[in-house]
């Protein structure tokens, strides 16, 4: 996610300071990224799914420059970041709005972590499932959590999360094992 000319930087700070030209310029910049995440996010989900990545986007990108809450975003790769924690926001509000329609009707299943990770299964539950163990780690370790997020949901490599979080790569590597160890534990528990 290089960005040699600083142009979506400073079009990120213009639209924060409420420059809807600056808004419409930054879209056509994004786009194809956003679309990219939410993509991955998506895949696999099942064909008759009735979120479609491009609803994805379009969520994603309403609530983080059409709310009311402006965000201090540092650079691209901040943005992206903060993208990758709204669109997995959208992603569980749909999740436990389905489950609601369903008034419970759905069993609790094991899940590997692996498929919630790649996001193959399609199943609510386990988005649901993944996000409680994520939220159980932000309370033992923000961090590592944080990093999870930033590597699984916004797709960062080390050096770009390392940027984000402001510590050294080594340290993102180290944190992200440890994280993912700690994860295939918790959902060895749930599926117990």
């Amino acid at each position: 996610m290089p960005e040699p000319d600083g142009t979506v930087t400073l079009l990120l700070t213009q639209v924060r300071d409420g420059n809807q030209e600056a808004a419409n310029q930054l879209i056509p910049l994004i786009y194809k990224e956003l679309r990219q995440m939410a993509g991955a996010c998506m895949r696999g989900e099942r064909p008759s799914h009735t979120l479609q990545a491009t609803a994805l986007v379009n969520e994603a990108y309403m609530r983080l420059v059409g709310g009311g809450n402006p965000v201090e975003w540092q650079n691209r790769v901040h943005f992206f970041a903060i993208a990758a924690h709204t669109m997995r926001e959208v992603l569980l509000d749909y999740a436990r709005r389905s489950r609601a329609a369903k008034r419970g009707g759905g069993d609790n299943q094991r899940v590997e972590l692996d498929e919630v990770f790649s996001v193959t299964s399609g199943k609510f539950e386990e988005v649901i499932a993944i996000d409680d163990a994520l939220e159980r780690l932000a309370q033992i370790d923000p961090r590592q959590s944080r990093i999870v997020e930033l590597r699984f949901f916004a797709g960062l490599n080390v050096e770009e999360a390392a940027e984000v979080m402001g510590v050294s790569p080594k340290t993102i590597k180290r944190e992200w094992r440890s994280a993912k160890a700690w994860l295939h534990r918790e959902m060895d528990t749930v599926k117990a």
